[in-house]
């Protein structure tokens, strides 16, 4: 009799709580990261030989080549990213080499950065209702909000971005999710002294853009956050890349770009300092949409650029194998990113409508 209860009992557990019976990954936590307009181009050849020594786009050429040009594409990569190039190439996966037939686009075809973040956070294209970058509250319900709204996650997911429309993207005011963005501060009663003196720095240092933050501040605003508050799903979206190019300035962007793998060698060393996060957490970085191959189209994007479609994806953590640059043949959106965040977690994305797994990028 004790055994055929000890059965009854366990299948009930199996039936209350199915994430106790089919967890087979080992990531518990999350950190999605997307960079804002960074081309495929520079990813996997480095600084471009159209536009590094060119005066109207590069004010100390000779300083931009010294830093980071080669005549290898593959060094000059490592030489603009060496973390990417270096661990994630070594321990984790990146998707979108033209090259080799590795493709990466954005299944919206707006090309530009509401569509982009809502394909990646709500795992869908939406061209019909987002066709803008309007500060209006996104319909659609995005992965941070759903895990949100799971008892493992509640009050466990935080969001920093540069760019001030993310808290509309993520519908903050719906989601609950916080999200500090474009110029806000860190509130609350119980501030870091970190915080209190970046919130001071921000004041006092506005950067040259009206809506958009330099990153220095929402990376460091991150980490402070992750440090005070143990969160089990981050998102983290840098912004100046993009917005250096669209001022035509090749050294600020290519500067802004090698910072930001900096930032993310940062985050995957606490990652890896910190017993919460180390061997249990996965990392997902891609960005909201590409840019124009020419001297002239570079600074633009959106659908009368059709390079502008062109992606990039890339992933490291415990369930991900290291295959490093994919060399497969295939197509692959940042529209799949929502249902393999759920698949890493063991769990099934409850949209209908969102892209399919990343089956490569799960053992």
């Amino acid at each position: 009799m004790k055994k055929i209860a000890l059965i009854i009992v366990f299948g009930i557990i199996l039936q209350i709580n199915p994430l106790f019976a089919q967890k087979s990954t080992q990531t518990e936590n999350i950190f999605l990261i997307t960079v804002d307009g960074i081309r495929w181009q520079e990813i996997f050849k480095g600084a471009d030989s159209l536009f590094i020594d060119d005066t109207g786009m590069v004010e100390n050429t000779d300083e931009l080549l010294n830093d980071y040009w080669d005549n290898d594409p593959q060094k000059r990569r490592e030489m603009l990213m060496p973390f990417l190039w270096s661990t994630v190439k070594t321990k984790g996966q990146l998707y979108g080499n033209r090259a080799y037939g590795n493709l990466a686009d954005n299944s919206n075809t707006m090309y530009f950065s509401y569509p982009g973040y809502n394909e990646i956070l709500s795992g869908f294209a939406d061209d019909g209702r987002i066709n803008s970058n309007s500060k209006i509250d996104n319909q659609n319900i995005t992965v941070l909000e759903y895990l949100n709204q799971l008892p493992n996650y509640k009050d466990k997911v935080l969001a920093y971005g540069s760019w001030d429309v993310f808290p509309y993207i993520i519908n903050e005011s719906r989601s609950n999710v916080p999200v500090n963005a474009g110029f806000d501060q860190a509130e609350g009663t119980n501030l870091t002294d970190k915080e209190i003196m970046i919130n001071r720095l921000q004041k006092e240092i506005r950067g040259p853009w009206a809506g958009v933050r330099l990153d220095a501040f929402t990376h460091n605003y991150a980490l402070e956050g992750i440090n005070k508050l143990d969160p089990k799903i981050v998102f983290i979206g840098y912004g100046e890349p993009d917005d250096w190019a669209h001022d035509n300035e090749y050294d600020s962007y290519l500067h802004s770009i090698h910072q930001f793998d900096a930032y993310l060698k940062e985050l995957w060393d606490y990652i890896q300092k910190t017993p919460q996060y180390r061997d249990k957490t996965t990392m997902i970085i891609t960005t909201d949409h590409g840019r124009g191959t020419s001297k002239t189209s570079w600074t633009g994007h959106g659908s009368s650029i059709p390079e502008s479609k062109e992606v990039w994806i890339a992933a490291i953590g415990p369930d991900t194998p290291a295959t490093g640059e994919m060399k497969k043949e295939g197509l692959w959106h940042p529209a799949m990113i929502a249902r393999t965040i759920y698949k890493l977690l063991a769990l099934e994305y409850p949209d209908e409508k969102a892209g399919p797994v990343i089956q490569e990028m799960v053992k």
